[in-house]
């Protein structure tokens, strides 16, 4: 009698990291990835709000990481490598606003802010899992930028213009994965005028949030990624639907 042979182990589910995931938008974003069966880690600086916030996900693994100290963040992938294996998604959601009044409220200390929260930490993480992403059959980069960014005024021009040079990073991610014809990776901007959640509509019951995006659609696109072609997909802007106006309202 001859032996069968072993079969083949299943594949792994896809493993997402979400960036700056103790937000409202990152417990959203890991909940709806790990809703859909993915592996789910979400890394943040504070040890306490990230812990909470993965368990609010239900089940992501919380990672400790400055993501704006690139040595960490090369730390982070090591880490990452050995206890999980090689990423196959990166959602950024690391941000801040700063805005002030006209070109003369354009503070400096803002500018160093906006750059490094926004910019410096999507340049740390793109870096480091790039390879990664390459490499996945599923690879996804996705990054949420604003509205002002096609509509900037004097008064939100360090925000618009960070957000822009986030957005031209993920376009030259995009150029590189596309470079490979055989590369099923993508680089997408998601982009919203503002995000709103459960808990802001708890403190303004009576704000309607015009033009806002509730996080929960925010994580429903992130995941949708994974399973759109990436041909599609990469170098995308996505302007996510906000919800249409109830009867009666004007």
């Amino acid at each position: 009698m001859t032996e069968s042979p072993l079969a083949s182990p299943p594949p792994a589910s896809p493993l997402v990291l979400v960036a700056g995931g103790s937000s409202a938008a990152g417990i959203a974003v890991a909940r709806e990835l790990l809703s859909a069966g993915m592996r789910v880690l979400t890394a943040g600086s504070d040890a306490g709000r990230i812990t909470a916030a993965a368990e609010a996900a239900g089940g992501a693994v919380p990672l400790v990481c400055d993501l704006a100290d690139p040595a960490a963040v090369e730390e982070l992938a090591r880490r990452i490598h050995a206890d999980f294996g090689p990423l196959d998604g990166l959602i950024h959601l690391v941000g801040g606003w700063r805005g002030g009044s006209g070109l003369a409220g354009q503070s400096d200390a803002d500018w160093d802010f906006l750059h490094t929260s926004v910019l410096t930490t999507l340049r740390n993480t793109t870096r480091a899992f790039h390879p990664d992403l390459t490499a996945s059959p599923v690879g996804r980069l996705a990054i949420v930028s604003s509205t002002t960014v096609t509509a900037p005024t004097a008064d939100n021009a360090n925000y618009a213009s960070v957000k822009a040079a986030a957005e031209t990073w993920v376009q030259a991610v995009a150029q590189g994965f596309g470079s490979n014809a055989k590369n099923s990776s993508a680089a997408v901007v998601l982009v919203v005028k503002a995000l709103v959640d459960p808990g802001m509509r708890e403190r303004s019951p009576d704000r309607r949030f015009p033009g806002f995006t509730d996080v929960a659609e925010l994580g429903r696109t992130a995941t949708g990624l994974f399973s759109r072609p990436a041909g599609e997909l990469n170098g995308a802007r996505l302007i996510l639907p906000t919800p249409s106006k109830k009867q009666g309202e004007q």
